[in-house]
C-alpha cells in the first residue's frame, strides 16, 4: 500500500473533539494498510496567543526565544493526537521537529531546512505505528528551536514526504481544494481539479492561502504529489501536478489570487547612477524585509523614482530604513501607502495566448479602477490598485475570463 504523509491544520485540530475525529480519520487510512506520517499545525488561535504572551512581555522579542515559545503549541497538539490515537487501538508516537530530526538554519522565525533525518520515522513506520510529527519547526546547527516561519507545516509535511520518498502529501484543511478564486469574494469560484506547481506556486506568492510558498517549492522541486482536501468532508480535492500531466489544452486563466497585506515605498528623485538599486534594496534586505515587486522610473532630469512593496507588517520599519536611505542618496523626497491590494491572473495558458494582460487592464478600466503597478511573469500578471476596490476587481476579473466555466479539455486524437 501507499506511503502517505498527512497535514492537519490549525482549524482541523481547533479542539479536542476535532482532535479525536482527526484520529479517527488517521485510523482508516491506517487500516486500509496505508503508511501514516501524520504532521500537525498548533491547535487553531494558539500561535496568536503565544504571540500576545510574547509581546506582552517584550514588545519586540529576542528572535531566539520567540521560536522557543511558538515552537510549544505543535509540540501540544503532536501529544494530544497521538494520546487519541493510542486510545482507539492505533499505535502511535509522536516527535517533535527536533528529535526528527529536522536541521534547518540558523535564521530564527524565518529558517529554512537543510537535511531531515529519516531513521526514526522509518524505525516507527517498520513497527507499524504511526509517526504525528510537529509543524513549523526543527533545530539549527547548535541545537536550537528554530521555527519556519507562518504557514510552516505545510512545508514540513512536504520536505517529510520529499525525504521519505512518499507516494502523495495530502493537505488536509477547512476548504475543499484550491479554487479559481476565494469563494467568499467570488459566488460563482469554482474548485479545480488540477493545477500544475507553476500555477499554484505563483497563487501562493501572489496572496492564495490554501498553500504555504515554500511548500509548493519543495513539492515541484522534489516531484511530490501533492493534494488539498476538506478535513471533515469527502471529495477528491485539488491535486497540484507536473504541467506535462496537466490538460494538453490548459485554461488561459486559471485562477486569481489576491493580497491584502500589501504597502508600497517610494522614493523620489535619487541620483540615476549605477548601483543606485542595490544601495536602495540593500538596507532594505539586511532589515530582513522581503520586498515583492519593483519599479524603477528615470525621468528627464536623470534622477530616478524608486518604489517597491513590501508585507503590511513590514511597513513601518521599512519606512524607517527608507527615511535612511533617503537622506543619504539626496533623495527629493520619500513616501509610502499601507492601504494598496495585489490581484493577479494566473495560467500556464498564457503561454501561448496573446493580449491576456489587455482584456484584464480593459475590465479594471470599465470598474473606474486605477492601476498602480503592473508586474508580469510568463503565466502571470499581476497589478496593484487602491485597497478599497480588491473586491470589485477580482468579481471583474473572474467573470471577464469565465473562471465560472468548466473548461473543455482538448485531448490528442
Amino acid at each position: 500500500m501507499a506511503l502517505l504523509v498527512q497535514k492537519f491544520g490549525g482549524t482541523s485540530v481547533g479542539d479536542l473533539e476535532r482532535i479525536q475525529r482527526v484520529a479517527e480519520k488517521v485510523k482508516g487510512f491506517r487500516e486500509q494498510g496505508h503508511d501514516i506520517v501524520v504532521v500537525v499545525s498548533a491547535m487553531g488561535g494558539e500561535t496568536n496567543r503565544l504571540v500576545d504572551l510574547a509581546t506582552t512581555i517584550q514588545p519586540h522579542p529576542t528572535p531566539r526565544e520567540m521560536d522557543v515559545i511558538l515552537s510549544t503549541g505543535e509540540q501540544v497538539t503532536i501529544a494530544l493526537l497521538s494520546m487519541a490515537l493510542n486510545k482507539i487501538g492505533c499505535p502511535a508516537r509522536s516527535y517533535t521537529g527536533s528529535q526528527v530530526a529536522i536541521t534547518t538554519d540558523s535564521a530564527f522565525n524565518k529558517a529554512r531546512i537543510k537535511h531531515i533525518d529519516t531513521r526514526n520515522i522509518r524505525q516507527d513506520l517498520d513497527k507499524g505505528r504511526v509517526v504525528v510529527v510537529a509543524g513549523f519547526q526543527g533545530k539549527d546547527a547548535e541545537g536550537n528551536i528554530t521555527t519556519l516561519g507562518r504557514g510552516g507545516s505545510d512545508t514540513t509535511a512536504v520536505a517529510l514526504a520529499a525525504a521519505l520518498s512518499a507516494d502523495e502529501c495530502q493537505i488536509y484543511t477547512d476548504v475543499d481544494g484550491v479554487y479559481t478564486t476565494d469563494p467568499r469574494v467570488v459566488e460563482g469560484a469554482r474548485r479545480l481539479d488540477k493545477v500544475t506547481f507553476e500555477e499554484m506556486l505563483e497563487m501562493a506568492s501572489q496572496g492564495s492561502k490554501v498553500l504555504q510558498i515554500r511548500a509548493v517549492e519543495f513539492a515541484g522541486k522534489y516531484n511530490v504529489n501533492l493534494r488539498v482536501l476538506h478535513t471533515f468532508q469527502e471529495g477528491p480535492g485539488t491535486l497540484i501536478t507536473l504541467e506535462e500531466d496537466y490538460a494538453m489544452e490548459s485554461p488561459v486563466v486559471s485562477g486569481i489570487a489576491f493580497n491584502r497585506d500589501e504597502a508600497k515605498l517610494t522614493i523620489k528623485g535619487v541620483p540615476h547612477i549605477p548601483g543606485v538599486a542595490s544601495r536602495i534594496l540593500g538596507p532594505v534586505s539586511r532589515a530582513n524585509i522581503e520586498v515583492d515587486m519593483i519599479v524603477q522610473n528615470v525621468g528627464e532630469d536623470q534622477t530616478t523614482d524608486f518604489t517597491f512593496t513590501v508585507h503590511r507588517n513590514d511597513y513601518d520599519r521599512a519606512m524607517e530604513v527608507v527615511g535612511a536611505i533617503a537622506e543619504e542618496l539626496g533623495a527629493r523626497r520619500y513616501d509610502g501607502n499601507s492601504r494598496i491590494a495585489k490581484v493577479s491572473i494566473v495560467g500556464v495558458g498564457m503561454r501561448s495566448h496573446a493580449g491576456v494582460a489587455t482584456r484584464m487592464f480593459e475590465a479594471l478600466a470599465a470598474e473606474g479602477i486605477n492601476i498602480e503597478i503592473i508586474s508580469t511573469s510568463e503565466i502571470k500578471v499581476s497589478v496593484v490598485i487602491a485597497e478599497k476596490y480588491l473586491e470589485l476587481a477580482v468579481r471583474a476579473l473572474h467573470s471577464t475570463f469565465e473562471l465560472d466555466q468548466e473548461p473543455v479539455e482538448t485531448k490528442d486524437v
